[in-house]
């Protein structure tokens, strides 16, 4: 007979214990993306509309911001594992992925701002989409999956 699953075991799996599972992880990172994108969003928010930075300055100081904001909690929370064990190379391997992502982040928020007159707050929106998937996977494949 199969043991019934209880919320408190759900909620240990996808919130409390290490694990290497890709869904849990997904779950995880779901969460610190948030955070790091409320972050990202709110610096964007603030520094365009209050200190009347560029907004493409203003997305990179914010970007940069929910990046190391990203950082800290993957390696405490989100990966159990690393494939690479100094740390300062693992963080620039991190930040160089996120580098791309910054790239990616830019060109998809000025193509969607300047070409299709969608409002920068709508296209950070859909932008942001774009680059989870590719911070998550190209973080997970590159830089916490145990090699063998």
């Amino acid at each position: 007979m199969k043991k019934k699953i209880t919320p408190t075991d759900l909620w240990q799996r996808f919130f409390v214990v290490a694990s290497s599972d890709t869904l849990v992880q997904i779950v995880r990172y779901t969460f610190v993306g948030g955070l790091a994108f409320l972050i990202d969003f709110g610096l964007l928010f603030v520094l365009t509309e209050y200190v009347q930075m560029y907004y493409l300055v203003s997305a990179s100081i914010s970007f940069i911001a929910g990046l190391i904001t990203n950082y800290l909690l993957s390696k405490i929370w989100v990966f159990d594992q690393a494939s690479i064990p100094n740390r300062g190379v693992e963080f620039i391997i991190f930040a160089l992925i996120g580098l791309v992502g910054l790239g990616l982040n830019n060109l998809f928020l000025w193509l969607l701002t300047e070409f299709l007159s969608i409002h920068y707050i709508i296209s950070k929106i859909i932008t942001t989409v774009i680059v989870y998937f590719w911070n998550f996977f190209a973080r997970k494949i590159i830089l916490f999956t145990k090699k063998t």
